[in-house]
């Protein structure tokens, strides 16, 4: 009898990756506040750029993404070639998880981190260490105190999803002075932008040798569905990543979408300035509502309740009036929602139905 089919191990340990609720029974047009997007969505340049290269579509994308390298490294002050770009930042995370984790490796990341940090690390035959954090925020000493020479990996999402809180580049300093030679620390700066003055990490990316930092187009860009991110570190690094990736990895579309969304600025700092005072005034509001929430450093909230009973009664009272958020269980807190910050309206009504939710019970 020949032997049963079976896959890598650690593959059957993943649980399948669950995004943001987007339709809603008995709504036609649902507020989605689910997935972290960009209210105001792309640059209407991007979409114009987008539009322009679909009559290329018979033709294949660039190999080396030289033009969005290039776009890039314009706007962000890098060197073009410590620049590897991928579908999503969720494809350089899984890059680095292949190229430099594997069987009796680990990839730490903290109790509330990115689902994909474990996925990734799961895929590849590591095995994944989890880390608590004190008060919603990254604990630098727990995760020096757990490192060792077999931790391969160390991911941080600063911001972070999805507490939205925020670690100074001092801590961050710290840490990657503290941990092993021999670990790559990689910053996850998907919600950078929202960080007035924060580089999500670059400064430290372009000079030492075992520190990376991720940067995607679905937040402040308003890209999500194109799925566009890049990673930027040192050379030795990118090298090795440019050679497990797929030589075609970004569409013509994506690429010429994506060159043009970071080109026009006055699009995202207009965006970027609605976010920091609609996020104000929806935190105020929460707080004014008794509903605790941290000062928030991206483009959402966490909303925590008394309890995950309360958490889900206010879920679906939301639902109730055709609003969607997310119910973060899966990240550790089953008493919290996580609510996108959106347009003025957006934002008005999500305080209204909590108000009267609270009213009600």
């Amino acid at each position: 009898m020949s032997a049963p089919i079976r896959p890598q191990p650690g593959i059957l340990e993943i649980a399948l990756y669950q995004g943001g609720q987007s339709a809603l029974a008995g709504h036609a047009e649902p507020l989605k506040l689910s997935s972290n997007e960009n209210p105001f969505g792309p640059s209407p340049k991007a979409v114009a750029a987008m539009a322009g290269a679909l009559g290329d579509s018979h033709r294949y994308p660039s190999t080396d993404h030289g033009t969005l390298r290039a776009a890039i490294a314009a706007v962000e002050g890098l060197d073009a070639d410590r620049i590897i770009c991928g579908v999503g930042s969720d494809e350089i995370i899984h890059f680095l998880c292949q190229a430099y984790a594997g069987p009796g490796l680990e990839v730490m990341h903290t109790e509330h981190g990115f689902a994909m940090y474990r996925i990734s690390a799961l895929a590849a035959g590591a095995t994944p260490v989890e880390v608590p954090e004190r008060e919603r925020i990254v604990d630098v000493d727990a995760i020096l105190d757990r490192a060792g020479p077999d931790t391969a990996l160390v991911f941080i999402a600063n911001p972070a999803n999805p507490t939205a809180t925020f670690l100074g580049m001092d801590q961050i300093t710290r840490l990657a002075d503290g941990l092993p030679e021999s670990c790559i620390l990689v910053l996850d700066g998907a919600y950078a932008e929202f960080v007035d003055g924060y580089d999500g990490g670059a400064a430290l990316a372009g000079s030492r040798a075992n520190v990376m930092m991720t940067r995607t187009f679905s937040k402040a860009y308003g890209l999500g569905g194109l799925r566009v991110g890049y990673g930027y570190g040192p050379r030795a690094i990118i090298d090795v990543l440019n050679r497990i990736r797929g030589p075609f990895n970004l569409s013509g579309v994506a690429l010429a979408g994506a060159e043009a969304a970071i080109g026009d600025r006055a699009w995202v700092a207009e965006c970027l300035r609605v976010n920091a005072d609609e996020r104000a005034r929806l935190v105020g509001g929460l707080r004014q509502l008794g509903i605790a929430c941290d000062d928030s450093h991206a483009n959402f909230v966490l909303a925590r309740f008394a309890d995950e009973g309360t958490a889900l009664g206010a879920d679906a009272y939301l639902k109730g009036q055709g609003i969607i958020v997310r119910h973060p269980k899966n990240y550790g807190f089953a008493n919290a929602l996580r609510i996108t910050v959106g347009q003025v309206a957006d934002n008005d009504r999500v305080l209204a139905a909590l108000a009267a939710f609270r009213g009600a019970v």
